[in-house]
């Protein structure tokens, strides 16, 4: 279900919904023709009226006010502003369980403002970047961290559209935020990564090597003119990749590889390992239409790791396997997904191509759930350079195709083409991807 639907969760964002930010807003004018019209509309579709109820309840209930003209006395009053926000703060405490005692709520309220901002940000510097001006916050926003000033902004006449837009938007993604810190605290995210990272290394790298130390390489390969398929690749070292003059679609990628022990051999195996940042499991909700981050997000951990070929790839899942066996653990795969010697991957999620090569599969290392993607060095450079099957060309169809670029950014506030956009991101990474890379 797309997040733009009239069955959307986030019924206050959509601006054909009865929460729409309009050009302007009065507290107190007369019951016009056009809201008569409003409430005619909002009758006919007993879906859409119990959410405006709902929600509308908790507004009234967040400001403490009993109709939408009392929060006219909020925005004239500092005194009673203060008040109220002391008991809203309350209240927000309660709902994501934060000890509302010693400041931490506060603290919680800026974490959660600069997520929200942080999800903008991260579509400004990447996916949205060629329109980094006309999406960026308005310093009004960026200012502002206390969802009470975030509500009543949103009913101030003095502001403009897009600015008690953005207020609205921030409110929404800083909720979100919140439920995601309460679920990482209930389930101890950060001890479970910990205790992940301290697993890989006391018993999967080799211990000839220092915690954190990597080997250096290039992986020097030749793609396709015409998709920028990798065709061929081999691993060379720094010193012969700084005398090399690249030839017309050859491409240097370096890699930073670790080594682990498998019979009588040390493997070289290129690791990232990665706890998904608030903001990233923000995006992940919107792109699912969800609120719920239990439901949602089931990668909370992930590890992808790049090997020579598939025989060391085997390799190395079975070193995962045996030593979590030494540590008195038992790993169990779940969910299993290959298509690193053929085949097509079951692509599932809005932007994913069949296309990509891949092993892909869970894994449950105790009370930890981990999500593994392991390339040979063939598959991780498609996973990055090849037409159609890219991560970044991924990264553009899955927040568009979802509708979270509408979502975020509705045409009527942005006045931006989303369709157009689109298509020009794609083209912008697929040039990129061709220039050559110099060590």
């Amino acid at each position: 279900m797309s997040v733009l639907s009239e069955q959307s969760i986030f019924a206050t964002m959509r601006q054909n919904g009865p929460f729409a930010v309009q050009d302007s807003i009065s507290l107190h004018s007369q019951f016009s023709q056009g809201q008569r019209d409003w409430v005619h509309a909002l009758r006919a579709d007993e879906a859409q009226t119990s959410k405006y109820r709902a929600i509308r309840s908790q507004i009234f209930h967040l400001l403490q006010v009993r109709r939408f003209s009392d929060i006219h006395i909020l925005l004239k009053d500092a005194n009673a502003r203060g008040v109220h926000r002391a008991r809203a703060h309350s209240l927000l405490g309660n709902l994501f369980n934060i000890d509302n005692g010693s400041g931490e709520i506060m603290t919680k309220l800026r974490e959660f403002s600069l997520t929200a901002d942080a999800v903008i940000d991260y579509l400004r510097n990447k996916v949205l970047a060629s329109h980094a001006v006309d999406i960026e916050i308005s310093n009004e926003i960026s200012a502002t961290t206390d969802p009470v000033d975030l509500l009543l902004l949103v009913f101030d006449e003095r502001y403009h559209k897009k600015v008690r837009f953005e207020a609205k938007r921030k409110l929404v993604l800083m909720n979100l935020a919140g439920t995601i810190d309460q679920q990482e605290r209930n389930a101890d995210i950060e001890a479970r990564f910990t205790r992940f990272v301290d697993f890989l290394n006391d018993q999967v790298w080799s211990p000839r090597m220092k915690r954190g130390e990597h080997q250096l390489a290039y992986l020097l390969s030749e793609h396709a003119a015409e998709d920028y398929a990798c065709q061929k690749v081999q691993v060379i070292k720094p010193q012969t990749a700084s005398a090399l003059e690249l030839k017309p679609n050859q491409r240097l990628t370096l890699i930073k590889r670790r080594l682990f022990q498998a019979g009588s051999r040390e493997i070289p195996v290129y690791v990232s390992v990665r706890k998904k940042n608030p903001a990233a499991k923000v995006i992940k909700l919107l792109r699912k239409n969800e609120k719920n981050p239990v439901v949602a997000v089931d990668d909370e951990i992930g590890l992808m790791a790049v090997l020579d070929g598939r025989s060391e790839v085997n390799r190395f899942v079975e070193q995962l396997s045996d030593s979590a066996a030494q540590a008195g653990i038992l790993m169990t795969l779940e969910d299993i997904s290959d298509t690193l010697t053929g085949g097509r991957y079951s692509a599932q999620t809005t932007g994913s191509s069949s296309d990509t090569p891949m092993l892909k599969f869970f894994a449950r290392l105790g009370d930890t759930r981990v999500e593994f993607i392991i390339h040979t060095n063939q598959s991780y450079l498609d996973y990055y350079f090849r037409h159609g099957v890219s991560h970044d060309e991924y990264e553009v169809r899955r927040i568009f195709d979802s509708g979270v670029a509408e979502f975020l950014f509705p045409q009527d506030v942005y006045q931006l083409d989303m369709e157009q956009i689109r298509q020009q991101q794609m083209e912008r990474f697929r040039q990129r991807d061709k220039e050559p890379a110099q060590p």
